[in-house]
């Protein structure tokens, strides 16, 4: 639905997806102003170039934006991002659960912060480049999430703590792309198309160096204990449990004659408790911090699909109205490495119906 005049705040990242969505609003006539949220010091965190890894990328946003003749803005969020993201993230682990730092980073700071700006420069909506829908029922008066047309580049996974309110005054002008589409379309703006990198899962820290990190972040996180079986045999000892996640079988140092994952975090005993492959599997979740897109909370049970993490696939599940804005959740088959502090969000076909922070699993 197009709206010449409206004016859009476009948030910009450097990426491709963000310099194209910018490109296809100032082609449709609308009012366009291009921004990009620093959360990012230099030598703020582990390697000095995690800002590479980001979403954002002032150099090449400012260049995008010159070349499509717009305003931009560079609004700095480092502090908001610090304390609500990074210091989360690390409390998180230290409690024995593995968090998802860009959900958090979507609800509380570049959409709310976004918007929050945009309404400050009587701007009307703010657009990003996520692969996701958003479509406005009459009927029910209410605003629909929907995946990107598109499964290969769906986001729709990191969006679902987005509000009623806030879905009313955002775009996502490439959920009907392809995203070869998407680049193609960014030749035309002269983007160095094959030098711009992917941004990260977790942009401030590498996979491989988050146990560094935490460690010099918070060093009260290395506090070492036990690595148990599930009968409670004890194997060896871990650094700290804030450095291992449900799942985990390399780094663990332990010499056994089988496979071991770590299968349980145990914060009350300090313990890091290993199993086999088959003791990963579950048959349920209970879920808490629920949120739902339609903004009214699970009353009765519903079949739907979920997934427990970004890159899994969907599968069938029964969600039950447990207590205050928690759900317990049954998996139709079992599923292997359900790991708390991450998201499970739930599907009825190609809509976000909403999720939840996995709390516990249920073997």
């Amino acid at each position: 639905m197009s709206m010449p005049g409206k004016k859009v705040l476009v948030g910009m990242s450097g990426g491709i997806d963000s310099s194209v969505t910018a490109m296809l609003l100032v082609k449709q006539g609308y009012d366009v102003t291009g921004a990009t949220l620093k959360i990012w010091e230099e030598g703020a965190y582990l390697d000095g170039k995690w800002h590479e890894r980001s979403c954002c990328k002032i150099g090449l946003a400012k260049f995008a934006a010159e070349n499509l003749k717009i305003p931009y803005f560079v609004w700095d969020a480092y502090k908001e991002f610090r304390q609500i993201v990074v210091d989360d993230f690390c409390s998180e682990y230290i409690k024995g659960r593995t968090p998802n730092p860009c959900v958090r980073c979507n609800e509380k700071i570049k959409f709310s912060l976004l918007l929050e700006k945009a309404a400050g420069i009587g701007v009307d909506y703010v657009a990003t480049g996520h692969y996701s829908r958003i479509i406005y029922n009459p009927e029910d008066k209410k605003y629909h999430l929907k995946k990107g047309l598109y499964s290969a580049k769906d986001q729709s996974y990191f969006l679902y703590r987005l509000s009623q309110d806030q879905l009313s005054k955002i775009m996502f002008p490439l959920g009907e792309y392809k995203k070869d589409e998407v680049s193609e379309l960014a030749k035309t703006l002269d983007l160095p198309v094959d030098e711009i990198k992917e941004s990260q899962e977790v942009c401030f820290v590498t996979r491989e160096g988050y146990q560094e990190f935490i460690s010099n972040y918070l060093p009260a996180s290395v506090n070492p204990g036990r690595f148990v079986t599930t009968s409670g045999d004890v194997l060896g000892e871990h650094r700290g449990i804030a450095f291992y996640t449900v799942g985990q079988r390399r780094g663990l140092g332990i010499a056994a004659g089988e496979r071991l994952y770590v299968t349980r975090i145990d914060t009350t005993r300090n313990e890091v408790v290993l199993g086999t492959d088959d003791e990963l599997l579950a048959s349920g979740l209970i879920a808490g911090d629920v949120h739902t897109i339609s903004g009214k909370l699970f009353t009765q049970s519903r079949e739907l699909q979920a997934k427990i993490r970004y890159r899994s696939e969907p599968v069938k599940v029964s969600v039950v109205p447990f207590e205050a804005r928690q759900v317990r959740v049954l998996f139709d088959k079992p599923q292997r490495a359900v790991t708390p502090g991450q998201s499970i969000v739930f599907y009825d076909d190609d809509e976000v119906i909403g999720g939840g922070i996995i709390q516990e699993s249920n073997g």
